[in-house]
């Protein structure tokens, strides 16, 4: 990067809503890496989290917000360093973006054979040792107070945990 970037450590409870399928591997970021998402490119890992239960839902109804579908809510435990907000100005100015480029309709881009942007900053940031961002959701009905928590490296222990609260076994039923 071309300016230092404060890194700071995350704890708390994150959620993601999902289809239901998908209950048995909540953690996994298979989907994100097979199809690719806003901030990363298909063949990448990553795993969309949401800093509230409102914004996973609406960043899961993305394409049903008038007809919403089955979803499994789940909430994690997270304790992960290495975390970079891009919701903060100086951050967007230290590393030459805008909201305007986050918010970028990364899939018709991708769909074309452009590069988006996005993948471009997932590449540097991840060269550059961030282990996740977070970041505004542009889901519809969504703004700027609604944020997500994007996960490239996270484990099941500290420095990058995340963990799937799973107290009586649901998920793996």
């Amino acid at each position: 990067m071309s300016r230092e970037v404060p890194f700071f450590r995350y704890r708390g409870l994150v959620y993601r809503a999902h289809n239901p399928k998908w209950s048995s591997a909540p953690v996994s970021g298979t989907g994100a890496m097979r199809r690719g998402g806003r901030f990363n490119r298909i063949g990448a890992p990553a795993l969309y989290t949401s800093l509230d239960p409102k914004t996973a839902w609406m960043e899961a109804q993305q394409g049903f917000p008038f007809k919403p579908q089955p979803m499994t809510l789940v909430a994690y435990e997270v304790d992960c360093a290495d975390v970079v907000d891009l919701g903060d100005p100086d951050v967007q100015a230290a590393l030459g973006v805008s909201i305007s480029d986050l918010a970028g309709a990364w899939e018709d881009m991708a769909s074309l054979g452009i590069h988006p942007l996005t993948w471009t900053l997932a590449d540097r940031l991840i060269d550059d040792g961030v282990a996740a961002i977070i970041v505004q959701s542009f889901a519809p009905g969504c703004g700027p107070d609604d944020r997500n928590l994007v996960f490239w490296a996270w484990s099941e222990v500290p420095p990058h945990l995340v963990s799937a609260i799973d107290d009586h076994g649901r998920a793996s039923r």
